[in-house]
């Protein structure tokens, strides 16, 4: 018989060895490819880029509903920033991550306009009860154009944007499916997914980018028509 301090030893010791079991089945995703630059001829900005913590660490996580299911943690933060800093770069003339008061106020005469990227949403379906490995996932993203004086920096580091000062707004939805049922593991067909589905995302930006409203009426120089700029702008 276990009575007393032992019994609540033992108890404990059951309880983490639990937690630990079910940590252990949770399937994680650090999602990582390759991303070639975009072959075009880059438009004549230097671009300033704004990064949120929230878009750079950006993950899902999807708790399992049943016994028969998986918890889902799949983190997409590093590809993210990987992904459009090379977009970015291959399709403006050049671009300057802005992440703090120095690189804020280093090359402030240069930066025309400065993008910041959210990812508004991001879903998947995975293939339950099945050895078809084949995920699809759908990502929103939206996008906003500001001139640099909208973008203010704090004593503590932090930068903030004035939404009052916005050249453009839009969202971009994205789309990506495993082309293949034939992977060793579920998760490098949640990774293949993640990574079409980014570039799905590029390829609709560099087609649509200049057809935004606010973007084309900045670009040709009216301003005012420019940071007047509501219209919902939606490419699929």
């Amino acid at each position: 018989m276990i009575s007393g301090p032992k019994r609540t030893l033992r108890a404990l010791g059951i309880l983490a060895g639990l937690l630990l079991l079910t940590a252990c089945g949770a399937r994680e995703v650090v999602v990582k490819g390759n991303f070639p630059k975009p072959l075009m001829d880059p438009l004549p900005i230097t671009l300033g880029v704004v990064y949120s913590d929230a878009f750079a660490q950006h993950e899902i996580f999807d708790e399992a509903a049943g016994r028969a299911e998986t918890d889902w943690l799949v983190k997409t933060g590093d590809a993210q920033v990987e992904f459009w800093t090379t977009l970015f770069g291959g399709m403006f003339e050049e671009v300057v991550r802005i992440s703090d008061h120095d690189s804020l106020h280093a090359r402030e005469s240069e930066i025309d306009a400065v993008i910041i990227p959210y990812v508004a949403d991001l879903q998947y379906t995975i293939p339950l009860h099945t050895n078809v490995k084949v995920y699809e996932i759908w990502m929103k993203y939206r996008f906003r154009l500001v001139p640099l004086d909208a973008v203010h920096d704090h004593e503590n580091g932090d930068l903030t944007i004035d939404s009052t000062e916005q050249l453009a707004e839009w969202t971009l939805s994205a789309y990506g499916k495993t082309p293949t049922a034939f992977l060793q593991s579920d998760e490098e067909a949640v990774n293949l997914a993640a990574v079409v589905a980014l570039r799905d995302a590029g390829a609709n930006f560099a087609t649509s980018f200049t057809r935004v409203p606010g973007v084309a009426a900045w670009m040709a120089g009216d301003n005012e028509a420019a940071e007047n700029d509501t219209e919902a702008f939606e490419s699929e």
